[in-house]
């Protein structure tokens, strides 16, 4: 089970238990009953000290994610994907889809910024193609078949986001960051319910829509679900862009792949901005093997250290509130690993974990560096970082 994800279902009744240091009843899910009581801080430092230890359970908050169930006269949500940006009934699916926005940058004046105008004319495109791969898609259950297009749940959403920042200049761990996040995804949400609301005027609304939240909001979409935010692990690597939301991982990193293989490789950015400044990377080469961050290596100069901050060098805070924000203009879930440094504390990842449910995420993973024997990236070949 090393490299499967694993998540546990956490409610509003256990939180509340948690914060009041009451106990938790332990609820048979086949007969519905209670069959003891323990005290919930015995269980949520169970599960911090697992995840501490190894990076597994992430946690789902189930009452955060029915809240948002688009149609729950169909039914309560129980699960998510192993990634957890997708929550989903029994038998649904959803097509998935994301657009790499380190794409569209504009130079147009004298500062970079994003090119609104350029993603205006994209989503559309993408949204549609969503939507038409569920009706050309063949599903391998009947069951399948009949629930993904009774909601016809699509997901599109984002990649390369660190790049995007790092092309305007701003670092990841930064108010500005925050800032950006929050303009780029409300214009994508925005967006792409308007092109799904089209499509509902060509083609009718979801089969479900009737009792379904939207038509309460009186919000004619063809799809039940339009906006998520995936990991994008490989779809990152073909098209050679920082993957989902996250920070990079290192200026120089190593990808450990199931063969056995061990693939380096540097930060192309970084490499043209280092060339730029008449740095000898040559040189620098044993430097950046030796840790994961720049922050301390005075040989590279300030502007770029500012600028390349990688996963470690963000505060756990930083990188909950930055799911949040995201969190808050997907209809679905977002994907994001907290990822802390070998020195992280338990607490650290019981702060994390409580301040997630607090800022209203559906999810969190949090991964301790080196907590795991074998773990795909590091920033040296022969250790973790």
């Amino acid at each position: 089970m090393t490299n499967f994800n694993l998540s546990v279902g956490i409610t509003d009744s256990f939180l509340q238990a948690l914060a009041h240091r009451r106990t938790f009843a332990l609820i048979n899910p086949r007969t519905h009953t209670p069959t003891r009581r323990i005290p919930a801080q015995l269980l949520f430092d169970r599960l911090v000290e697992a995840a501490w230890a190894s990076g597994e359970p992430g946690l789902i908050f189930l009452d955060t994610i029915n809240r948002a169930n688009p149609t729950p006269h169909l039914g309560a949500i129980e699960s998510t994907n192993p990634c957890g940006e997708q929550p989903l009934l029994p038998y649904e699916s959803c097509t998935l889809g994301s657009i790499n926005v380190a794409n569209f940058v504009t130079r147009a004046s004298a500062q970079p910024a994003i090119d609104f105008a350029r993603l205006a004319e994209t989503i559309p495109l993408a949204v549609r193609f969503l939507d038409n791969s569920i009706d050309r898609n063949r599903f391998p259950l009947p069951a399948i078949d009949r629930m993904t297009k009774r909601t016809r749940k699509i997901g599109l959403g984002i990649m390369g986001f660190a790049d995007l920042l790092i092309a305007l200049n701003i670092p990841y761990s930064s108010d500005a960051a925050i800032q950006t996040a929050t303009a780029l995804m409300k214009f994508f949400q925005e967006q792409a319910h308007r092109v799904s609301a089209d499509l509902a005027s060509e083609r009718g609304v979801f089969p479900a829509y009737r009792g379904s939240r939207l038509q309460i909001r009186h919000q004619r979409q063809c799809n039940a679900t339009v906006t998520t935010i995936a990991p994008t692990g490989s779809l990152s690597l073909l098209a050679n862009c920082s993957p989902g939301i996250e920070p990079i991982y290192g200026v120089q990193v190593t990808r450990r792949v199931m063969d056995g293989a061990v693939l380096t490789s540097q930060h192309p950015a970084f490499i043209r901005r280092a060339q730029a400044l008449g740095l000898d990377l040559d040189r620098l080469q044993s430097d950046l093997e030796a840790q994961p961050s720049i922050q301390q290596l005075t040989s590279i100069p300030e502007e770029l250290r500012r600028l390349f901050v990688t996963a470690h060098d963000v505060s756990p805070e930083q990188h909950v509130r930055m799911q949040a924000v995201f969190q808050q203009y997907s209809d679905s879930g977002v994907s994001k690993t907290i990822n802390l440094p070998a020195t992280a504390t338990k607490a650290q990842v019981a702060e994390a974990f409580l301040l997630a449910y607090r800022l209203e995420c559906k999810g969190l993973t949090v991964f301790r560096s080196g907590s795991r024997e074998q773990q795909v990236l590091s920033c040296h070949p022969s250790q973790p970082c």
